[in-house]
């Protein structure tokens, strides 16, 4: 399966829920477009997350563009692509390789919104990249997690760093980042804990492993990804408000793509955050990630049946 038909793939149950709703205010060839249109219109495109704001763009250029004229669901389908392609766009944002020695990317987010799987599938594609890989356990307060990364090493055969339960995040980080250094591995993935309850303390135990990694290599980390699961919504980009004051994050990796009908959301992360999207996660297994790209996402979202 290509990353396309992945993209397609995950967005199934938003691209559903959309189709059937904005079809569904087509109950004849045309429709004429005036307030009561446009007031279905904005409903069903906040339904899918995308927040207020992006849906009330998208629904004032289908109101300049048509108002008091009949179109086709075609015609609105179109407009809805134009507008969602200019909200959407970013730099092109591939991971920022190292120009020499180890890459460092440090993975960050809550429990519980598909950290350890992205960083799993993050390993996965850079092995497929002829890449050699490290990975760094380094949340340390969850038992769990480190079980789960070391399931993961194993699976995809590369190296882990772990540390006992309860010790300093920071030092598990930079004995990974050391050991990276002294193999000569490609690229190094921290893991961080993510426990929003005692936020304060969190957000210091991040910026600190962010400054060890950074007195180790200057440039280190070379990528702050936040994860985010994208069955959340909404809730998702106030996590990111919060990361990104932590610890300068660079970009998101949109998890659990595949579970939910609130795919729009990536349109209000890129609204109201700004960091560029990407990655998503389109499934449970390590190949299911795919890049992040604008007119693709755009393209599955508005799909129609007959493409």
């Amino acid at each position: 399966m290509g990353w396309l038909d992945k993209i397609k793939q995950g967005l199934k149950k938003t691209v559903q829920l959309l189709r059937t709703d904005i079809r569904d205010i087509f109950k004849t060839e045309g429709r004429l477009v005036d307030e009561a249109f446009l007031e279905e219109l904005f409903a069903i495109l906040v339904k899918t997350d995308m927040g207020v704001q992006a849906a009330r763009k998208i629904v004032e250029e289908v109101r300049s563009e048509f108002f008091s004229r009949k179109i086709t669901l075609e015609e609105v389908l179109a407009e809805i692509k134009k507008k969602l392609r200019d909200l959407l766009r970013q730099p092109e944002s591939p991971i920022r390789m190292a120009s020499g020695g180890p890459t460092v990317i440090m993975v960050c987010g809550v429990n519980g919104c598909g950290k350890t799987t992205t960083i799993a599938k993050l390993a996965r594609m850079f092995q497929d990249q002829g890449r050699s890989v490290l990975l760094g356990a380094a949340d340390t307060f969850r038992a769990a997690a480190v079980e789960q990364l070391t399931i993961w090493a194993q699976r995809l055969g590369c190296p882990i760093v772990t540390g006992e339960h309860g010790s300093d995040p920071a030092s598990v980080a930079h004995r990974a980042v050391s050991q990276a250094l002294q193999t000569n591995t490609d690229v190094c993935i921290v893991d961080t804990a993510g426990r929003l309850q005692t936020q304060y303390n969190l957000m210091q135990q991040l910026s600190k492993i962010h400054r060890v990694l950074g007195k180790q290599i200057p440039e280190a980390p070379h990528e702050v990804l936040l994860v985010l699961d994208a069955t959340t919504g909404q809730n998702g980009i106030s996590q990111a408000k919060h990361f990104t004051d932590a610890v300068q994050c660079t970009g998101i990796v949109l998890a659990k793509l595949d579970g939910t009908a609130k795919g729009g959301v990536v349109v209000a992360i890129r609204q109201q955050v700004g960091l560029p999207v990407k990655f998503v996660g389109v499934g449970q297994q390590p190949e299911d990630l795919a890049p992040f790209e604008a007119d693709s996402f755009v393209d599955a979202l508005l799909e129609q049946e007959s493409s």
